[in-house]
């Protein structure tokens, strides 16, 4: 048993989401937002810290780390779970960063998911984003909508990920998990095979530049449903991080090939409970009306809002507008949904009302 294999277990035995590791600093661990020591251990060296990280890395990935000074990788520990892996330096030497990836992929009703993104698993072509900051639960969101088309559809399903994270059994569907690095050069590069090989639904893990993002339009506009992520925090800013990655001269082509193409965008939030000892999912949903390509061609996103609004009744809802429910209801903290909030305003009697 490797000795950061413990560390691990506590991690999972202490309901954390991730683990770091520092030399010159105590292990600690993010639990409910927060980051905390670990009970019982030392400051740890660069030479007692790159002995553990050594010790579950193959000499491949290790050689990796050695020569670049960063490294992406998932480990499994049998009967614990999977664990996103990076590795980096920093001033005091060596460090990394594990994040948990349950072993149990959770569904949409586990997750309390909003009506509204049962909606895009039916879908049969498009393109569906998934959007927040690092760490808002955008992969545990994916892994619950690929679960509900494995369970009631019959599709090719072609994830394309950097490392593999949730990892799905053949249900309906037959998967083909891809991580880059190890299975294929580059997201590009397997966007463009992935469309080759008879795909109903296409995951790309994320949509850092360019070309994968004209690929995954490409693929939607030819029939495929393709979900992607970003890291936007609403539906209008997401529309204009995907346009204003082309050069000034093809911005209007993609504007209508996005139009077009892009079936929904669903921004996410992982907000505190008033208590602490929890999170909450808290979701921007856009989905595709007659009018939005026509705003998304005229380069129009400031209306964005005025399509959510008048989209309730299909399960749209703004930011600000499941913040202040949420914080109503007092299922998340108040001083952060204000502190999220885009009308700060609109949540000030809240925040007053909670001192």
């Amino acid at each position: 048993m490797a000795r950061i294999d413990a560390l691990f277990k506590y991690l999972k035995d202490n309901g954390g989401s991730d683990l770091h590791l520092a030399a010159g600093l105590p292990p600690h661990i993010r639990r409910h937002g927060s980051v905390v020591k670990v009970d019982g251990w030392d400051v740890l060296t660069h030479e007692s810290l790159g002995a553990m990280l050594q010790e579950i890395a193959t000499e491949g990935q290790w050689a990796h780390y050695q020569k670049n000074l960063d490294l992406d990788f998932a480990y499994a520990l049998p009967g614990v779970g999977r664990f996103r892996a990076n590795y980096l330096n920093q001033e005091r030497g060596c460090g990394a960063v594990f994040r948990i990836i349950p072993e149990k992929i959770r569904s949409l009703e586990d997750l309390g998911a909003p009506q509204a993104l049962y909606t895009f698993p039916e879908l049969e072509q498009g393109l569906v984003l998934v959007t927040g900051p690092t760490g808002s639960g955008k992969s545990t969101t994916l892994a619950a909508v690929i679960d509900r088309i494995n369970t009631k559809q019959a599709k090719h399903i072609i994830t394309i990920e950097d490392p593999v994270e949730f990892v799905h059994q053949n249900k309906g569907c037959t998967l083909s998990q891809r991580e880059v690095g190890a299975d294929t050069k580059s997201f590009a590069v397997a966007l463009r095979a992935a469309i080759r090989q008879d795909p109903g639904v296409i995951l790309v893990g994320e949509m850092r530049d360019m070309e994968t993002i004209a690929l995954a339009i490409t693929a939607a506009e030819m029939g495929v449903l393709v979900f992607g992520t970003l890291h936007t925090n609403n539906a209008a800013k997401t529309i204009d991080r995907l346009i204003d990655a082309f050069p000034t001269d093809q911005q209007q082509q993609v504007r209508t090939m996005l139009s077009e193409s892009l079936a929904g965008v669903v921004s996410q939030l992982l907000l505190r409970t008033p208590d602490g000892k929890g999170r909450v999912a808290v979701h921007e949903i856009l989905m595709k009306t007659p009018g939005l390509p026509n705003i998304i061609r005229e380069g129009n996103t400031p209306m964005i809002n005025s399509i959510i609004q008048s989209g309730k009744a299909m399960g749209m809802q703004a930011m600000d507008d499941a913040l202040f429910a949420l914080a109503t209801e007092g299922r998340i903290d108040k001083e952060d949904a204000f502190h999220k909030a885009n009308n700060k305003g609109r949540f000030e009697p809240l925040v007053a009302g909670a001192h």
